[in-house]
């Protein structure tokens, strides 16, 4: 899973050069949409063999310093920014629709858990208005696992009624927000996730925390059980590796790390 810097030709050569040819495209928040769409289509067509799968959205103003800055600024459920954020998704989707990008994702938020509420309600219908926007070209829209339990998730999807809403799973995000175990969500959502992130963490040490990111394999997620799981669950899709590490060196050595990881992983 990787950022565009807005050189789609220097990007492919980046995600490549950790010998991977697929991969999930981020659209950060502050990266200006205008003609982004004709400059992948342009790259991707001098390099047939690399493959996206996901359009994945950020947002202008997302802060993830602590459970409560999260609440506060990420996603779609913030009131303050949404009407913003949503036209950016769809916005999204459609260059997306463009070069053959069947997933649109993001992380929208904290959902209210009182299902009863206005604006549990308000929420709901915002989501539909996404996923209908995505449906006529055959689009999914995905919603990344972490901020609310696995059950909590099916049962807001439920409610929005929608065939093409579906999960991104993330299994260390499980972990970081100290939302269950990702073995178990996997198994209680499998019927809804259509791609999945390959990372890796530790609980949160107090309330109101966030866990912290590590290396894969050297946190929480018990990896040989989720790939299995994966494959008892039907999953076909690619294995996206996230690291979210700011030191370019460090994590440009933790993919590298990770893709070996995976592969010897999957020769079991």
């Amino acid at each position: 899973m990787f950022w565009t810097t807005g050189n789609p030709e220097q990007d492919i050569a980046r995600v490549s050069g950790f010998g991977l040819s697929a991969g999930q495209l981020g659209f950060p928040g502050e990266l200006p949409l205008d003609n982004i769409g004709e400059r992948w289509a342009s790259a991707l067509s001098k390099n047939p063999e690399f493959a996206l799968t996901t359009a994945v959205c950020s947002y202008v103003g997302e802060d993830y310093a602590d459970v409560e800055t999260v609440r506060q600024t990420v996603g779609l459920v913030p009131r303050n920014t949404r009407a913003e954020r949503v036209q950016r998704t769809k916005k999204v989707a459609d260059i997306a629709a463009s070069l053959g990008i069947g997933s649109v994702a993001c992380h929208i938020g904290f959902v209210p858990e009182d299902r009863r509420s206005p604006e549990y309600a308000e929420l709901c219908s915002m989501v539909r208005g996404i996923c209908d926007h995505l449906s006529p070209r055959g689009q999914n829209f995905t919603l990344e696992t972490g901020q609310e339990p696995a059950e909590a998730l099916m049962a807001f999807i439920d409610d929005v009624g929608r065939d093409n809403l579906k999960i991104n799973f993330d299994p260390a995000n499980l972990i970081l927000y100290g939302m269950g175990d990702p073995v178990d969500a996997l198994r209680a959502v499998a019927s809804r996730v259509v791609s999945v992130h390959c990372k890796d963490g530790v609980r949160p040490k107090a309330p109101g925390a966030l866990g912290v990111e590590q290396p894969l394999g050297s946190g929480e997620v018990d990896f040989p059980a989720f790939l299995q799981t994966l494959k008892q669950v039907g999953y076909k899709g690619i294995l996206s590796i996230e690291r979210e590490e700011p030191d370019i060196p460090r994590r440009e050595q933790d993919i590298r790390h990770a893709v070996k990881f995976l592969i010897n992983l999957l020769r079991l």
